[in-house]
């Protein structure tokens, strides 16, 4: 394969191409890299290749005239050169895109500085924009190494053994097991007796649910694309099943429409919305927080019609579902309920329309799914009391309108909406179908 460098500092590149795996395949002639100084091809005499930006502002833009240049010159001469920008604006690289990438016979990569490159070029000769992620670096040189290595180590020849790249980080849409070697005991650490058994389908066996679980607690976005038989299946469920998440459904203290503190009735949609969703995502328990009586029995009655009276017979599945409420008279009772069950106090994670205080996002809420009990707390009629509402651990981020402000959802569409945000990359039923 070849790599044309088209860059400002050639010198860049001197050590990064001469060694290691990269350099010897470079010997070999596994691929060719052919690396181009981009002010040969400006024109006046002191090789300008940068302006100032039209309209004004900070920083320089490479020249229109020189890339151009440049880029018709190296494609005369290999035609098959495909032209990828490194910008930060580019498509985000990942091994699958590295993968793509080697399949072709030449690329072009056009190494970014200051501001960026005049955007006719872009749009004229760039075949492909790619980022290496979400920052920026002084220029597209360091970016450029980047792909040159991951799409190099993806050629027949470079990397000694084809296994060894096939069982890397990504490369099945999973992260790689921990590895380990000799000595088998440091510091008091203790290699896992599995690796030193000489049993190679119990050690296969150990290292898949051990790229199972590291890809769940750290990257579980790449499940859903990952290769996942039955068995792979039972062993997520088993790790899944350490996330403990609870709702409450609180009916006091909640706002009327006149901001006045009020405790509102139990409806019977909410009830079976809830259970159902409840079912759906894997929530251990929804909690009705109601204190009045009247109101308690009410809500216990209609849940023991379901679950033991004919509502069962006619609807095992909405039995199933309602099983999962539980009727308490304030949030303490709740609490001390999961405590018992947990044998620690969950996180509390208020809900609002707006962002009432400082707020997590649903992939942060994430990141707290393997360490505690959580309990998101929904409010009822028009809302959590506020100092109710500051007494959680955490705000959770609302739901925004996509045109303009207007935000009036039900509580069962907004439980919805925030669950699935928050439980998505861990959604993985389908994958038995």
């Amino acid at each position: 394969m070849r790599f044309h460098i088209l860059t400002i500092f050639p010198e860049y590149f001197d050590s990064p191409l001469r060694v290691g795996l990269l350099g010897k395949a470079i010997k070999k002639g596994l691929i060719q890299i052919y690396i181009h100084q981009l002010r040969d091809f400006a024109m006046d005499k002191h090789k300008v290749v940068d302006d100032k930006p039209y309209g004004g502002g900070e920083g320089m833009v490479f020249k229109p005239e020189p890339l151009y240049r440049a880029i018709v010159s190296i494609k005369e001469r290999d035609p098959e050169a495909k032209v990828v920008y490194l910008s930060p604006q580019g498509k985000l690289f990942h091994h699958h895109l590295a993968l793509k990438l080697s399949q072709e016979r030449s690329l072009l990569l056009l190494c970014g500085r200051y501001e960026g490159i005049d955007e006719r070029i872009k749009e004229s000769l760039v075949d492909e924009e790619i980022s290496i992620g979400d920052y920026v670096v002084f220029g597209g040189e360091v970016a450029t190494l980047v792909l040159i290595e991951a799409i190099s180590r993806l050629i027949p020849g470079v990397v000694g053994k084809k296994d060894s790249v096939e069982k890397e980080s990504f490369s099945g849409h999973l992260l790689k097991y921990p590895s380990y070697t000799r000595p088998a005991h440091f510091m008091g650490m203790k290699v896992p007796d599995v690796l030193l058994s000489g049993n190679h389908s119990q050690i296969e066996k150990y290292r898949r649910e051990l790229s199972l679980k590291i890809t769940l607690e750290k990257r579980p976005e790449l499940l859903n694309k990952a290769p996942l038989d039955k068995e792979d299946l039972k062993t997520l469920k088993n790790y899944l099943t350490q996330q403990k998440i609870y709702i409450f459904l609180v009916h006091y203290p909640v706002y009327n429409k006149r901001r006045e503190i009020i405790a509102s009735a139990i409806a019977n949609i909410d009830l079976h919305d809830l259970s159902r969703l409840a079912r759906t995502y894997g929530i251990e328990r929804v909690y009705i927080i109601q204190p009045i009586e009247e109101q308690r029995i009410f809500g216990k009655t209609l849940i023991e019609h379901w679950i033991k009276g004919g509502g069962r017979e006619y609807n095992p599945l909405r039995s199933e579902a309602l099983s999962l409420l539980k009727i308490v008279s304030n949030i303490e009772e709740a609490i001390a309920d999961i405590r018992q069950k947990e044998g620690m106090r969950p996180v509390l994670i208020g809900t609002d329309a707006k962002a009432k205080r400082s707020y997590l996002t649903p992939e942060e809420v994430r990141s707290l799914l393997f360490e505690k009990p959580i309990v998101l707390v929904f409010g009822t009629a028009w809302g959590l009391e506020e100092n109710f509402l500051h007494q959680c651990d955490y705000f959770l981020e609302p739901i925004w309108g996509r045109l303009d402000e207007y935000n009036h959802l039900s509580v069962r569409s907004a439980a919805s909406i925030l669950l699935d945000r928050i439980l998505r990359p861990y959604l993985l039923f389908k994958k038995t179908s």
